[in-house]
């Protein structure tokens, strides 16, 4: 159990029967009644933000999380496969689990998977990631009196605003958490 007074921002906590982890926590302190403290917290299953109030000194229990290093496979129809890189046991994950992540996956790519007991709660991409530009148009000489941007598909299928300067066939450095570009590779 983990008493509010010890709440700090990533902890992960079970209210409810559902899993969170907290983003922002505030303590209030008001003069004629007890502290409160209001959070901001990330439903783990569901992705959604939620606003709880707790009354100070109020105990939730810790949500412990279990991060394996595992490799992405193959897809097999609507279900993805991941190896872990110390067993070798192959799990598979739905697609409706994964949309955002799916962008970015590709072949041999080593990702961190989010485990609750037995249950899949979700894929930790790496901060930045090296892919290929599939499609663009090419840039037009002279244009760059203002930082313009093209758009730019990835052999992943993912759209992202790149300079005009990126051609087809180039690999470029993507921030997989806000999904923009950042620089050639």
């Amino acid at each position: 159990m983990v008493s509010t007074s010890e709440f700090k921002t990533g902890l992960t906590i079970e209210v409810d029967g559902q899993i969170y982890v907290i983003l922002d926590f505030l303590h209030v302190k008001s003069a004629r009644s007890g502290a409160i403290i209001n959070t901001r917290l990330r439903n783990l299953r569901t992705g959604n933000i939620q606003e709880i109030t707790f009354k100070s000194g109020d105990k939730v229990s810790k949500a412990i999380i279990d991060r394996i290093k595992m490799q992405y496979l193959y897809a097999s129809g609507e279900t993805h496969v991941f190896m872990n890189m110390e067993t070798y046991e192959q799990i598979e994950i739905n697609a409706s689990q994964i949309t955002y992540e799916l962008n970015f996956l590709y072949e041999g790519l080593e990702v961190e998977i989010n485990f609750y007991g037995t249950e899949i709660i979700g894929v930790n991409l790496p901060e930045k990631l090296v892919l290929e530009v599939k499609e663009t148009v090419p840039g037009v000489k002279g244009d760059t009196k203002t930082n313009a941007m093209k758009d730019a598909f990835l052999a992943s299928g993912f759209l992202v605003k790149v300079p005009m300067f990126i051609e087809e066939g180039e690999k470029i450095i993507v921030n997989t958490s806000n999904g923009t570009y950042v620089s050639r590779a």
